[in-house]
Parts: C-alpha cells; structure tokens; sequence
C-alpha cells in the first residue's frame, strides 16, 4: 500500500529510468512529458487557438491575402479583370487607349502584383511550417507520453500476472494435499 503522490513520484521516476535506458539521454521534449506524468496534466492542446492568439495584425493580413491569392475566386477574378482591360483598350476606345497594344501598363501592374504577392504568400508559408512543426512536436510529447503509460500499464500487467501464477500454483499445491489428504483418509 503506498499514497498517491509517492505512487507517481516513483511511477515518474520509473518511466525517467526507462526513458534513458532505451534513448540514453532526456531531451526536454521528454523532460515536459516527465513533468506532465509526474503531475497528472494532459498533454494535449488546441494548437490553433494558441497559434491564432500571437499573430500580429499584419500576419493575419497576410494570411487573408494568402488564402484569396491562391483560391480559384482569385484567378478567376483577375482573368476577367485582365481580359476586361484588353477589350476595353483594344477594341472599345480605340481612338486615344490608356494601354495601347503591348500593354506595357498592364505588363506594369502584373509586375508590380506579383512583386508583392510572392512575399506575402512566403510569410504565410513560413508561418504554416512553423505551425506543421508545433503540431508535429505536440504530436511526438502526446506520442511519448502514451507509449510511457502503456508501458507502464504492461508492466503492471506481468506483475499482475506473476502474482496471478504464484497465487494459482499455492492454490494447486493446497488441492494436491487436500486430495493426498482424502486419498490417504481412504
């Protein structure tokens, strides 16, 4: 019989012993699982939320014009604004256009868009990887800690199951005399 927080300081220190048997050396990913075993918390979080709560205002815009630069709503959008432009400087006001043939106006603007929209996207992507790696971090601690329970859980288990055997062969042994017993009573 042992009180419950001795039982988890010595289940930690268990699972400490078994981590640096099998890896050699705690990082501190392991440390925190350690920890989150050691005091009964839950390991697992809403990573969204967390990640959602410290973007700046300009990391949120990014994200918006991101998300509309690569949606079909976007190429669709700037299709029509790009063929509304030729018809409206070829063929509509013919006599003194804004952009005449070559476009060079257009050709500017398309630049100028992509000048921007290609580092706005590459701020979005980065802030999505940095994202891929928290969740995959979160994923490997939950990982860990569940592989830790279970084989804390076996443990017990052969445990269990030992005491179950020795019990059943006394129970055996106890049987076998009695019935030496009854045999020698005869």
């Amino acid at each position: 019989m042992i009180c419950v927080p001795d039982l988890t300081k010595y289940r930690a220190q268990f699972l400490k012993e078994t981590i640096q048997e099998d890896i050699g050396e705690l990082t501190n990913l392991e440390e925190e699982v350690l920890n989150s075993i050691k005091e009964q918390e839950i390991i697992a979080d809403n990573l969204n939320e967390h990640f959602e709560e410290n973007l700046s205002f300009g990391q949120r815009v990014a994200d918006k014009i991101a998300l509309f630069g690569g949606s079909w709503s976007f190429i669709l959008t700037f299709s029509f604004l790009l063929i509304a432009w030729i018809i409206y400087n070829a063929f509509i006001i013919n006599d003194h256009p804004i952009d005449p043939f070559p476009f060079i106006l257009l050709n500017l603007i398309l630049s100028c868009l992509a000048a921007l929209q290609a580092p706005i996207i590459m701020m979005s992507q980065n802030r999505q990887s940095e994202k891929d790696r928290m969740r995959a971090e979160l994923d490997y601690k939950v990982n860990l800690k569940a592989e830790l329970e279970i084989r804390h859980l076996k443990s017990k288990l052969d445990l269990l199951a030992s005491h179950q055997w020795k019990r059943l062969l006394e129970i055996q042994e106890l049987q076998t005399e009695l019935m030496e017993d009854l045999n020698r009573k005869k």
